[in-house]
This record gives structure tokens, C-alpha cells and sequence, in this order.
């Protein structure tokens, strides 16, 4: 043990909703500040001790540029303390935490939240380019003789137009953009996340039955889960503005009566030809926050806290774009030297769930020593990771995947489980949209 350990104290989240339903008009900053206030609370943190709020998001609204400074003061934090916000793409979240880690680890600071916060519902629609570059210049115009042309412009399309442009197969030129779907659309290789789950599920072999399978076992675990009220020590309810009478008491996305029969007839949604990637097998949109409190050990002892776990270690590591989904094979072993492990050592894993095909495929890549020496440069493969010790209570098929707050939400979810299973050594781990994977390897306290 060391003084500079960087420890857990304590992480919480919102439930976590599934787009367009009970938290699709609850502002990210409002979702970052429940989840915050609620670590505050069940902490007793005299927030004066604080050095720094770190909070990943990618939805960045236009108001809350910097989300993490406007969570943290409507939190309650004094002015004088600083806060950041981090991107990076699905682990955000987790980046958030490693930055927090590198802080106290060297000895600048003690004490840091981190977190995450994400409402994809709000994710805007924008206006295609033509529409912009109308509206700038009518901004621009100097008195109606200007204005007056373009506004014409503007209200000249009538559905013979709009039927033309349809037909002429201009759509870029009329429909708007949304926003969540070309922020899911990677600019490398130009095509969506859901296709590079297409390419893994056909070079691994995957079926579109056993992705179902997988799905399937999700939304079991997470059911089973929210029964027995393994999720109440670490999901807060969240009163629902603006009358504040209804309570979200849980997640919404799991479903205890979720049936093979159910999944097998969703269509394919990204390939619907040959694909196998349905809205059943793949995560969905989803809104939530999550906050995590950690401390030096020295500084933890010193305030009588009991930390639930330490970081031990972690890592980013780049991969194939169109392969992002492998991203956790490539993360995990620089994760696991740097902690001096390897993955006989780990007993629970929290890998998260984008895509049923991604989490197999990985399971797979994890076991091959051919994938290991061609791919990652190592003598052997990384490691078997057991169906036993793999997202035990479900994961982001069921449970969902707010994408700047998911990292915070793996990290939370491993450290209780170690807990309560006694279990020494845990790994959590996501691939991230652009062809990375992040890792982050916790020993149990105490």
C-alpha cells in the first residue's frame, strides 16, 4: 500500500432511460447534477475539499458548453473549485476517471469527482448546409431589400419541390441532420457504428441467433438484478421535472419477459440485406449521468472513509476504425502491465455492450493467440474472459448506453460487484467510436 493510492470511494448514477422516454426532457446538466448531488449526500463530502469536478459528455449543448463547471456549481460547489469537460467518444466517462487518476497518483491534487452525463434525446437536428447558408445572409441583410430575396428563397419550396428533390435523390440538400446519427458515423472509413458491428459478426462467424442469445442473457441478468436490488446501492432515483410527481425509480431498459422469439423478429437495421445487427442485439439510445468520488488513500484514511476499490492500473490503445468494436482486446493488455496482471488474474469483467456482435467478437479476439501475435504483437492471447464472470447484472443492451457516462457507470457497476463477490481483481472496458478501446483494472479493499 502506498499514501499516492488512487481509491474509490463511492460512485452513483441516475437511472438510465431509454431515448424519447422519462428523462428525454431532463437537461444533461440537470442529469449531471442529480447524479452529484446524490454523491454528495450519500457521502456526507464537504465539498470544500474537492480539487476538481472532471465530467465526460459528447452531446456538448450549446449551453453548457463547458457541462462539467455549470453541473458543478448548481451542485453546490464553492466558485474557487475548477472543472473540466472530456470527450472521447463512448469513454468519455472513463477518461474522466483516468485523468482524475494521473492527478492524484503524481500529487497534485487529493480529491476528484468524475463523471459523466449524457441526454441523447436532446442531441439536436441541424439544418443542411443549403438552409444555413440562407439563413446567414438573411442574418446579414441590410434592410428588406436584401432580406426580402432570401426569404423567398425560404419559402419557395412547395411539395412539387420537395417531391422533385426526392426524386432527383438530393435529400442531402432538403432533410435535416440528425445529429446523433452522424456523431455515430465515423469520418475515418465513413460508415456507422452499427456497420462495423456487421463487419465483426461476419468475420467472426457470429450468427444472428447467438447475438440474440446474448441479448437475450442481458436483459435476464439485468432483470434479475434490479429484483433481487443489486442496482438500489448504486442507481438513485430521480424526481422528474417540472412537478416533480413522478419518480424514476430505475432503469427502463431491461425487460424480464424479453423472449428469444421477441428478438428473432426485429429486422436488421444497418444491413437489411445480409446483416444480423438488430435494435434487439445492439444497445439503445440512451440518457443518464453518473459521478464517482475518488480520493488518495492517505487523504481517504485521513477523512474515515473506507474505499471501495483502487485503480490499479489502465489504458487506451487505438485500433481499425471499421473494427472499433475490438477496441477493449487492444486496451486491456497495456492496462494489465501496467498493473503488473494478467487475465488469470481478473475475476469480473464489465465490458460494455454496444453490440452483441462487438462483446462476442471480442470474447473471441480475447481467446486467439492468432488474433494476439498478428494484431497486438504479444506471444499468446490475452486471455479467456468466462461467460461467468462477464457483466454478471447484464449490460448496455439492457440497460443502455448514455455515451459520455457509461465509462463512470462500468467502473461504478465493477467495483460493487467486486464487493459484494469478494473478488480481488476486476476489469472494466468499452471499445470507443473512432477504433479505440479503453481498460481499467481495479483491486478490491479491505
Amino acid at each position: 500500500m502506498s499514501a499516492r493510492d488512487v481509491v474509490i470511494v463511492e460512485g452513483v448514477r441516475t437511472p438510465f432511460a431509454k431515448s424519447g422516454t422519462k428523462l428525454a426532457k431532463v437537461h444533461p446538466a440537470e442529469l449531471g447534477k442529480a447524479a452529484l448531488k446524490e454523491l454528495i449526500n450519500k457521502t456526507n463530502l464537504d465539498v470544500n475539499l474537492v480539487d476538481e469536478v472532471i465530467i465526460g459528455n459528447t452531446g456538448n449543448p450549446v449551453d453548457a458548453v463547458n457541462i462539467s463547471r455549470v453541473v458543478a456549481l448548481n451542485a453546490g460547489f464553492p466558485i474557487q473549485t475548477s472543472a473540466y469537460t472530456v470527450h472521447r467518444n463512448c469513454a468519455s466517462a472513463l477518461e474522466s476517471i483516468s485523468q482524475g487518476y494521473e492527478k492524484i497518483k503524481s500529487g497534485t491534487m487529493d480529491v476528484i469527482v468524475a463523471g459523466g452525463t449524457e441526454n441523447m434525446s436532446q442531441m439536436p437536428v441541424l439544418l443542411p448546409q443549403k438552409f444555413q447558408d440562407l439563413f446567414g445572409k438573411l442574418f446579414a441583410a441590410k434592410g428588406p431589400g436584401q432580406a426580402l430575396p432570401l426569404l423567398w428563397q425560404l419559402l419557395k419550396y412547395d411539395l412539387k419541390q420537395i417531391k422533385a428533390l426526392l426524386t432527383a435523390n438530393q435529400r442531402d440538400d432538403f432533410f435535416p441532420i440528425i445529429a446523433v446519427m452522424k456523431g455515430l458515423t465515423d469520418p475515418f472509413v465513413g460508415i456507422n457504428m452499427g456497420q462495423t458491428a456487421e463487419i465483426l459478426a461476419k468475420e467472426w462467424g457470429l450468427s444472428r441467433e447467438t447475438q440474440d442469445r446474448f441479448a437475450l442473457r442481458s436483459h435476464q441478468l439485468a432483470a434479475k438484478a434490479m429484483k433481487e436490488g443489486l442496482h438500489k446501492d448504486e442507481v438513485s432515483p430521480l424526481q422528474l421535472a417540472p412537478k416533480y410527481e413522478e419518480t424514476l425509480m430505475d432503469d427502463n431498459g431491461p425487460r424480464d419477459n424479453q423472449s428469444m422469439e421477441a428478438l428473432a423478429k426485429l429486422k436488421p437495421f444497418f444491413d437489411k440485406k445480409t446483416g444480423s445487427i438488430t435494435p434487439g442485439n445492439a444497445c439503445p439510445i440512451t440518457d443518464g449521468a453518473a459521478m464517482l468520488l475518488m480520493m488518495s488513500r492517505e487523504k481517504a484514511q485521513g477523512l474515515g472513509y473506507k474505499p471501495l476499490a483502487k485503480i490499479r492500473g489502465y489504458g487506451f490503445a487505438g485500433c481499425e476504425p471499421e473494427r472499433m468494436g475490438l477496441g477493449p482486446v487492444y486496451s486491456t493488455p497495456v492496462a494489465l502491465k501496467r498493473s503488473g496482471l494478467t487475465m488469470k488474474d481478473i475475476g469480473l469483467v464489465e465490458l460494455n455492450e454496444a453490440f452483441a456482435a462487438q462483446v462476442l467478437a471480442c470474447q473471441k479476439a480475447f481467446d486467439s493467440d492468432e488474433f494476439a501475435k498478428n494484431k497486438l504483437g504479444l506471444s499468446g492471447k490475452v486471455g479467456e474472459i468466462r461467460d461467468d464472470q462477464l457483466n454478471v447484472n447484464g449490460g448496455a443492451i439492457a440497460i443502455g448506453h448514455p455515451v459520455g457516462a457509461t465509462g463512470t457507470r462500468l467502473v461504478t457497476t465493477l467495483a460493487k460487484e467486486m464487493k459484494r463477490r469478494n473478488v480481488q481483481f476486476g476489469l472494466a472496458t468499452l471499445c470507443i467510436g473512432g477504433g479505440q478501446g479503453g481498460a481499467m483494472i481495479l483491486e478490491a479493499e479491505g
